[in-house]
Protein backbone atom coordinates (compact mmCIF):
# COMPACT_ATOMS: atom_id res chain seq x y z
CA UNK A 1 0.00 0.00 0.00
CA UNK A 2 1.18 3.47 -0.82
CA UNK A 3 0.17 6.80 0.62
CA UNK A 4 -1.95 7.34 -2.49
CA UNK A 5 -4.17 4.52 -1.26
CA UNK A 6 -5.11 6.72 1.68
CA UNK A 7 -5.31 9.99 -0.29
CA UNK A 8 -9.07 10.36 0.08
CA UNK A 9 -8.95 9.69 3.80
CA UNK A 10 -6.04 12.09 4.31
CA UNK A 11 -7.76 14.85 2.35
CA UNK A 12 -11.06 14.23 4.12
CA UNK A 13 -9.51 14.27 7.58
CA UNK A 14 -7.47 17.36 6.73
CA UNK A 15 -10.60 19.12 5.49
CA UNK A 16 -12.43 18.23 8.70
CA UNK A 17 -9.55 19.54 10.84
CA UNK A 18 -9.10 22.74 8.83
CA UNK A 19 -12.79 23.60 9.00
CA UNK A 20 -12.82 22.69 12.70
CA UNK A 21 -9.86 24.99 13.29
CA UNK A 22 -11.37 27.94 11.45
CA UNK A 23 -14.59 27.99 13.49
CA UNK A 24 -12.98 29.10 16.78
CA UNK A 25 -10.63 31.38 14.82
CA UNK A 26 -13.66 33.24 13.43
CA UNK A 27 -15.24 33.58 16.88
CA UNK A 28 -12.03 34.77 18.57
CA UNK A 29 -11.00 37.06 15.72
CA UNK A 30 -14.38 38.81 15.70
CA UNK A 31 -14.39 39.06 19.50
CA UNK A 32 -10.97 40.71 19.73
CA UNK A 33 -10.63 42.54 16.41
CA UNK A 34 -14.06 42.75 14.78
CA UNK A 35 -14.13 42.43 11.02
CA UNK A 36 -11.13 44.66 10.33
CA UNK A 37 -8.76 41.71 9.82
CA UNK A 38 -10.72 40.24 6.90
CA UNK A 39 -7.82 41.08 4.59
CA UNK A 40 -5.53 38.69 6.51
CA UNK A 41 -7.77 35.81 5.47
CA UNK A 42 -7.80 37.10 1.90
CA UNK A 43 -4.00 37.03 1.86
CA UNK A 44 -3.93 33.57 3.46
CA UNK A 45 -6.35 32.35 0.81
CA UNK A 46 -4.32 33.82 -2.05
CA UNK A 47 -1.11 32.30 -0.67
CA UNK A 48 -2.89 28.97 -0.27
CA UNK A 49 -4.11 29.08 -3.89
CA UNK A 50 -0.62 29.95 -5.16
CA UNK A 51 0.99 27.17 -3.13
CA UNK A 52 -1.69 24.73 -4.22
CA UNK A 53 -0.82 25.45 -7.84
CA UNK A 54 2.90 25.20 -7.13
CA UNK A 55 2.93 21.90 -5.20
CA UNK A 56 2.91 18.84 -7.41
CA UNK A 57 1.79 16.33 -4.76
CA UNK A 58 -1.95 15.77 -5.14
CA UNK A 59 -2.58 15.34 -1.40
CA UNK A 60 -0.66 18.45 -0.34
CA UNK A 61 -2.10 20.46 -3.21
CA UNK A 62 -5.63 19.42 -2.22
CA UNK A 63 -5.08 20.26 1.44
CA UNK A 64 -3.66 23.66 0.47
CA UNK A 65 -6.70 24.24 -1.74
CA UNK A 66 -9.02 23.39 1.14
CA UNK A 67 -7.04 25.75 3.38
CA UNK A 68 -7.22 28.52 0.76
CA UNK A 69 -10.95 28.34 0.24
CA UNK A 70 -11.60 27.92 3.95
CA UNK A 71 -9.69 31.18 4.38
CA UNK A 72 -11.89 32.85 1.78
CA UNK A 73 -15.01 31.47 3.47
CA UNK A 74 -13.76 32.86 6.79
CA UNK A 75 -14.11 36.39 5.41
CA UNK A 76 -17.85 35.84 5.00
CA UNK A 77 -18.08 34.13 8.38
CA UNK A 78 -16.40 37.09 10.12
CA UNK A 79 -19.13 39.43 8.92
CA UNK A 80 -21.83 36.89 9.75
CA UNK A 81 -20.29 36.44 13.20
CA UNK A 82 -20.64 40.18 13.74
CA UNK A 83 -24.36 39.80 12.97
CA UNK A 84 -24.63 36.88 15.40
CA UNK A 85 -22.98 38.99 18.12
CA UNK A 86 -25.37 41.87 17.44
CA UNK A 87 -28.31 39.46 17.77
CA UNK A 88 -26.96 38.38 21.16
CA UNK A 89 -26.10 34.83 20.12
CA UNK A 90 -22.44 35.36 21.05
CA UNK A 91 -20.97 37.67 23.69
CA UNK A 92 -19.75 41.17 22.86
CA UNK A 93 -16.25 42.16 23.85
CA UNK A 94 -16.74 44.82 26.56
CA UNK A 95 -13.37 46.37 25.64
CA UNK A 96 -14.49 47.19 22.08
CA UNK A 97 -16.71 50.08 21.17
CA UNK A 98 -16.92 49.59 17.40
CA UNK A 99 -20.21 47.69 17.41
CA UNK A 100 -22.94 49.09 15.20
CA UNK A 101 -25.78 50.80 16.96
Amino acid sequence: MTIDTFAGLIIGLSTFLIIGLFHPVVVKCEYYFGTKLWWVFLLLGMVGVALSLYVSNVIFSSVLGVFAFSSFWTILELFEQRERVEKGWFPKNPNRSDYRK
